[in-house]
């Protein structure tokens, strides 16, 4: 009888190993931007940490014309470009590219999974990855149906029952958005379904992958000092702000159909606004975390159609000033209707209907071409009952706890204090806690993290199906009403600013107002 194999004394104490299985990660839509901007410089980034395994292998699937060494060639100058470590160290390089091959081939070509299932094959003599695959969808969710069919037609899925006996895994990963609407959703789970288990589809929001995003539950869960005042008894509002500078970047034509509460609201902001009021899970595991977070939008107060010109406010850009220069309006981008209807910014105000929450309002914001970029969640506690100082504005400002998920990542407590001198003259000040002065600057990113917990079938960070359909059932009611209404043109804002004066309107009514980040 063999006897067990004794853990190594040496090693406790010591962090959980972060590598994962030998696997070959296949990156379909190998050729556009987002594989080269963020998930080769990631995988280089996790290979000079040693993260990634002995036995790993990258193959990229576009449609156009490219040999291996080529393809190796355009990551190498990627990875130059885009890769928070510069510059490449040449050793690491040397062996990462090793790994790297191509396949040409289209989504809607059988012939491309059959020339893909070979390369495979070989891949698994050559590098040891032993049929442990995981595919990333980096590609329009028009072709995430035919690339699945194609995958399971062509018997590249392994089922879930077979890894355990047999120790290969099949995982798939998909880029958002994760459907159109509700409806959309639902068919796209059922035609995953029908070739993957739940447990081996990952829905990627590269926000939760934010070290910041990720801080928040240690914020919350970690310290008895913020959690008992985490409710309606001591707050009073909670603002969500998902800001950019920039305009749509040559991307008109996508959001033509997607508008920023689709890009952004949807996803981005209904994750912060789950982590921001769910109640602690009983662990850390990946459906004791998701299960929280999605009775937090069961919970959410459902819009009548009449309510929705009340609670949300759209708007679009137009010409303005951003960080100096002038800049166009979003009707004057490329690819863009000049007649367009399109929101570029939505603010709407959330009611989550539950026993911590009951009565507090959630204000979610997000736009394009604002006055700056930004991405914070702040909670706003409960004014003083009574004040006892004289003030020159007659009130003291409430105390705010700002979570800065980017840039300038950090934590942010502002309280009120006596300014020095013989007269009592208060100030609100803050006391700020900074990732890079704590921690240094060089963190992770967001597709570091996820790409590497994906390997490792760690799914906490990953959006599950009930998730993303209670996400879209909530955003389906405001998304009705604007269609039952002919979707009249959203009032404009200039480029530069925060947003349409009906957003002032939308806290004004309730007494509130927007901070300024």
């Amino acid at each position: 009888m063999t006897e067990p194999i004794s853990p190594n004394p040496l090693r406790r104490g010591l962090v959980e190993d972060r590598t994962s299985d030998a696997c070959a990660v296949v990156i379909f839509g190998a050729s556009g931007d987002l594989t080269r901007r963020k998930l080769m410089p990631a995988l280089y980034n996790l290979a000079w940490a040693r993260s990634l395994p002995g036995g790993f292998a990258v193959v990229g699937v576009a449609r156009r014309e490219k040999t291996d060494e080529s393809f190796r060639a355009e990551m190498k100058e990627a990875v130059s470009s885009f890769s928070r470590r510069k510059p490449i160290d040449a050793a690491v390089w040397a062996d990462f590219e090793r790994g790297i091959s191509y396949v040409r081939g289209a989504a809607n070509e059988p012939a491309t999974y059959e020339t893909l299932r070979a390369h495979l094959d070989r891949i698994d003599t050559e590098r040891g990855t032993r049929k442990t695959r995981l595919f990333y969808l980096a590609v329009p969710p028009a072709e995430f149906g035919p690339i699945v069919e194609g995958l399971r037609a062509a018997h590249l899925v392994v089922p879930p029952g077979q890894e355990k006996s047999g120790g290969a895994w099949t995982r798939v990963v998909f880029e958002k958005p994760f459907g159109h609407d509700l409806e959309s959703a639902r068919a796209l789970n059922d035609a995953v379904a029908s070739a993957f288990d739940e447990s081996q589809v990952f829905r990627i929001d590269h926000y939760l992958g934010k070290e910041t995003v990720q801080n928040l539950l240690v914020f919350r869960f970690a310290n008895s000092l913020f959690e008992p005042i985490w409710g309606r008894e001591h707050v009073d509002h909670v603002q969500i702000t998902v800001a950019e500078d920039i305009g749509v970047e040559g991307r008109g034509r996508f959001y033509e159909q997607t508008g920023v509460t689709r890009d952004i609201v949807e996803n981005h902001a209904m994750q912060l606004l789950c982590l921001t009021a769910m109640e602690p899970p009983v662990s850390l595991a990946a459906d004791a975390v998701r299960d929280e977070k999605v009775k937090v939008l069961r919970s959410l107060r459902p819009m009548e159609r009449s309510e929705v010109s009340r609670s949300v406010v759209r708007g679009q850009y137009a010409r303005g000033v951003v960080r100096g220069e002038d800049a166009p309006a979003y009707r004057e981008e490329p690819d863009v209707s000049p007649e367009s209807r399109v929101e570029t910014y939505v603010a709407m105000k959330c009611l989550v209907d539950n026993w911590r929450w009951s009565g507090v309002p959630f204000y979610v914001r997000a736009g394009k071409r604002m006055a700056r970029r930004v991405t914070e969640i702040a909670v706003v506690f409960n004014e003083i009952p009574h004040t006892l100082f004289h003030t020159l504005d007659g009130g003291i400002t409430a105390n705010t706890l700002a979570v800065r998920i980017q840039p300038d990542e950090g934590i942010s407590l502002r309280f009120i204090s006596k300014e020095p001198g013989q007269q009592t003259v208060l100030r609100d000040v803050a006391m700020d806690f900074r990732y890079g002065a704590a921690f240094g600057s060089n963190t992770p990113e967001a597709y570091e993290r996820l790409l590497l917990d994906a390997m490792r079938g760690e799914a906490t960070l990953f959006t599950r199906r009930d998730e993303v359909e209670a996400q879209w059932a909530y955003m389906d009611r405001v998304l009705g009403a604007w269609a039952a209404e002919g979707n009249p043109p959203p009032p404009m804002y200039a480029g530069g600013t925060w947003g349409p004066e009906q957003a002032d309107d939308l806290l004004a009514r309730d007494g509130r107002r927007w901070r300024k980040p």
